[in-house]
């Protein structure tokens, strides 16, 4: 994307926003270009300005400003997990979102428009769970430095394995209405963390 001056990036930045809202109103099936040059208030010279490629490259836009609100919802508890009640707070805060939400994911109705086996689309799903892994990972390794975790866990795998939970609870909330499988993948990720240490304590001596 060619460099926008400051203008011209909140310009574009409100369009973005615009058709976001409008898509989480009316679904992407039912919103137009022109539905979201009313509602943003913006020329079709204009939105073409900023989006050339049309809808398509538009609807790629407002699924990268939707992987960037899951983690935005998650803060400031997902960059926070420094203590075992850090980590409770941010399981209920995800939860919590989920339960918002609905059964109507916008991202995933977003990404079902523009085609997850597209290249643009894989860049966004790639790029949003490296940074949610990320930012479980960080907490984990704090979480070792403090002594709460066993240290001989590997960060990365103990993020990717809690974050496939998640991502396996919320497709079967989506199919279901039910949230029970993702608090499951959460607090059962969470509690295995939690009791690793425990288990690097050498057993009780009674003649010590």
């Amino acid at each position: 994307m060619r460099t926008l001056t400051t203008k011209g990036a909140a310009t574009r930045q409100r369009i973005v926003e615009g058709a976001a809202e409008t898509i989480r109103e009316r679904g992407v099936m039912d919103t137009t270009l022109d539905d979201v040059r009313a509602r943003t208030r913006t020329s079709k010279s204009q939105l073409f300005h900023y989006f050339p490629g049309g809808k398509e490259e538009l609807l790629l836009a407002v699924a990268r400003f939707e992987a960037d609100r899951v983690l935005a919802d998650q803060q400031p508890y997902l960059g926070e997990l420094t203590s075992w009640a850090a980590w409770r707070a941010w399981r209920d805060r995800v939860v919590e979102r989920y339960r918002e939400q609905g059964r109507q994911c916008p991202l995933n109705v977003v990404m079902s428009q523009v085609g997850h086996s597209t290249p643009g689309a894989q860049a966004v799903v790639t790029e949003l769970m490296l940074r949610w892994e990320a930012e479980i990972a960080a907490g984990v390794r704090h979480m070792q430095a403090a002594g709460e975790i066993d240290p001989g866990i590997d960060p990365v795998r103990a993020a990717a394995a809690l974050l496939a939970g998640i991502q396996g609870g919320v497709l079967l909330h989506l199919s279901t209405g039910r949230l029970t499988h993702l608090e499951a993948a959460l607090d059962m990720g969470i509690r295995h963390l939690r009791e690793s240490a425990s288990r690097l304590s050498p057993p009780y001596d009674a003649g010590a």
